[in-house]
């Protein structure tokens, strides 16, 4: 079977009941949170998982798109009833609709990417995402010029902000009197998929002075990024590798391997060895990274490199601890 591909506009649920209850699977599932399959960040990450299971075993696997909340349990219970093991769902949003729908399919496996479920049938998969925005917070820091760099964020939510304080750490480590000029997009999920006010904050953040600005925003984060690009100044691109969309201008992008936590889930139960409970990917294990190909290869000098070594090293010996944010919803420096 082909993966699902749909449109937000057809998925009212009379439409999604109808496309689901067509003929039974066995095979995995992903369902993309509401910024969409190809949202150039997060989601699609999870897509390249999902395809690289394929590529690696030959199986296919199904795939569905959603864009309200509504259709979350409904979804999930659909893809369920009809047989699809594991079903994987990447975003924190997805949290409460999986802890139910877990609990009424026991003999399902469901993994949920950035948010725990604690039940005997959940995978929970964490990343140590301050230990990778750390790194690139020192490199915003090595190349700033005006002594101003921006991080953008969708709204104050405690995930979001260990980004930001991971970010900030990392530049602080740099030159403890660089400015970090912090905003959010919006209030809600909805921010993730706004790159219109992500394109104001970006050039708001930059008539401030800034001259690298983070945008880890999911499909938002575009926006930020154009506006960084256009102004002739550096971005950061967040959990994909975003350093071709606009090359020269992109310093790095701080990579989140969800793709691997997908196609992990995918042949774990395929060899009959998925597992439930939590699991963490940091920098350790390459879960999390600073981007380098040959699109910012010409940005970055041999001496950030060095430092960017020496930076990973002593964060995987202990050395250096990366406060996260949501230990106790603090930041020991702003």
């Amino acid at each position: 079977m082909k993966p699902i591909n749909i449109t937000a506009a057809a998925l009212g649920g009379l439409a999604l009941a109808a496309l689901m209850t067509a003929s039974a699977v066995a095979e995995p599932a992903l369902i993309y949170d509401a910024a969409g399959k190809f949202d150039k960040s997060f989601n699609e990450m999870a897509f390249g998982g999902a395809e690289m299971y394929k590529a690696e075993t030959g199986n296919d696997y199904s795939d569905l798109e959603i864009s309200e909340d509504s259709q979350r349990e409904q979804a999930l219970r659909r893809f369920a009833s009809r047989g699809a093991n594991p079903i994987v769902v990447p975003g924190f949003t997805w949290a409460e609709p999986v802890a139910v729908v877990a609990a009424e399919f026991p003999d399902t496996n469901f993994a949920i990417i950035d948010a725990v479920v604690d039940a005997p049938n959940v995978r929970s998969v964490l990343f140590s995402e301050q230990e990778g925005t750390f790194l690139v917070g020192a490199l915003a820091a090595m190349k700033t010029e005006t002594g101003t760099v921006g991080f953008i964020t969708a709204f104050d939510f405690p995930l979001l902000q260990a980004f930001g304080c991971g970010y900030v750490q990392g530049v602080k480590q740099i030159n403890a009197d660089v400015n970090v000029l912090q905003n959010f997009i919006g209030t809600g999920f909805d921010a993730f998929s706004d790159p219109n006010t992500a394109n104001e904050i970006g050039i708001s953040q930059l008539e401030r002075g800034a001259d690298v600005i983070f945008a880890a925003a999911g499909g938002a984060g575009e926006g930020a990024l154009r506006a960084a690009a256009e102004a002739g100044k550096f971005g950061i691109g967040v959990d994909s590798n975003q350093n071709y969309l606009f090359p020269g201008n992109m310093l790095t992008s701080m990579v989140k391997r969800v793709d691997v936590a997908v196609a992990n889930a995918f042949t774990d139960q395929l060899n009959g060895e998925f597992t439930a409970g939590t699991q963490i990917m940091n920098l350790e294990s390459g879960g999390v990274s600073a981007a380098m190909d040959e699109f910012n290869e010409a940005l970055i000098t041999d001496e950030m490199r060095a430092t960017l070594e020496d930076l990973t090293a002593r964060i995987i010996s202990g050395e250096i601890k990366v406060h996260d944010y949501r230990s106790d919803n603090s930041c020991p420096v702003s």
